[in-house]
């Protein structure tokens, strides 16, 4: 091994303890913080399990987008895809008497096919992700409601093995090893960040970037289906919504996915989704331990988010901003 390589490693390591020293500066301080102001009723050890366990449900799906948002592209049909999924997996474990294979695969399945039809609808049209996206979960919605027949679709008890742990745990570790194998072992891995780099470029390598889009959006939807399975096995119900509400949980995925995408620079994008969904969940169970009103919390909240993203993203110079 010559001295430029063991260079590069030790960059790289030096990198990723930087990054990871930022989070854990960022976790310190937002507990610190809440700790002081409503000591009595937040951050025990307890607490904290507590909110880790729900981290973990929006990091699964976060880690998922992650392949979308770091080629440049972006879905505003998540939360659509999660209640979809959600509502035809319980169908499946129910209704079709499958169980526990029948929430996963048609969770799994249907989430893979939502993002097939993102990244198909998208590579096709050529219009903005964004726009695509957005009128598909409208469909969605309305698929969600006619499978679900404006009913709750709710979860047996003896069907929520992922709703606690250490099922949720084990599903979420394995979702993160096969998201951790895609990006860092695979083509996909290595063209995605191609591709989200320089397009162009890419284009001009012989990569074909249509199709890289559309697995990028089918893996998405694939770790957006379990991350269903988890939330409706944690909540024990799915509603169907139609008018764009579902749209509510796009937030907390998509700013876990923003510390993946700052924290990129130091080479550790998915641990920094999955301890970011972390400090999320700390703030926000901060001010309800506070009692704050909900609209206070989203205001501090996305000022809290812009402030992160801001001091950990460096734009250089001449860079543009998009």
């Amino acid at each position: 091994m010559n001295s430029a390589t063991v260079t590069m490693d030790q960059k790289k390591i030096e990198g990723s303890l930087r990054g990871y020293m930022i989070l854990l500066f960022l976790v310190v301080l937002s507990w610190s913080i809440f700790k002081i102001l409503t000591p009595h009723n937040f951050g025990t050890l307890n607490n904290m399990l507590s909110y880790f366990q729900a981290s973990l449900i929006a990091s699964v799906g976060a880690v998922g987008f992650y392949f979308v948002m770091v080629m440049g592209m972006f879905d505003f049909s998540i939360g659509a895809n999660i209640m979809l999924s959600a509502i035809v997996g319980c169908v499946f474990a129910t209704k079709l008497g499958l169980g526990y294979i029948g929430l996963v695969l048609g969770a799994l399945c249907c989430g893979c096919l939502v993002g097939l039809f993102n990244g198909s609808f998208y590579v096709k049209l050529r219009i903005p992700s964004m726009i695509v996206t957005t009128g598909l979960a409208l469909i969605y919605e309305a698929v969600a409601n006619y499978i679900a027949g404006g009913v709750e679709q709710t979860l047996p008890a003896g069907l929520r093995m992922f709703g606690q742990m250490p099922g949720d745990i084990v599903l979420a570790i394995a979702a993160f090893l096969v998201a951790y194998v895609f990006l860092n072992y695979t083509k996909i891995g290595t063209y995605t960040y191609a591709i989200g780099s320089n397009e162009f470029v890419a284009r001009n390598m012989g990569i074909n970037v249509n199709k890289y889009k559309v697995l990028a959006f089918i893996l998405s939807g694939g770790f957006l289906g379990i991350m269903a399975v988890l939330t409706i096995s944690y909540g024990s119900s799915m509603v169907a919504v139609t008018g764009m509400a579902s749209m509510s949980r796009n937030f907390i995925p998509t700013m876990g996915c923003f510390f993946g995408v700052a924290f990129k620079k130091y080479g550790i994008p998915l641990q920094a989704i999955i301890i970011g969904e972390f400090i999320i969940n700390i703030i926000f169970f901060g001010f309800i331990a506070l009692g704050a009103p909900t609209a206070i919390q989203d205001v501090i909240t996305g000022f809290a988010l812009l402030i992160i993203i801001t001091v950990t993203t460096k734009i250089n110079k001449g860079e543009i901003v998009k």
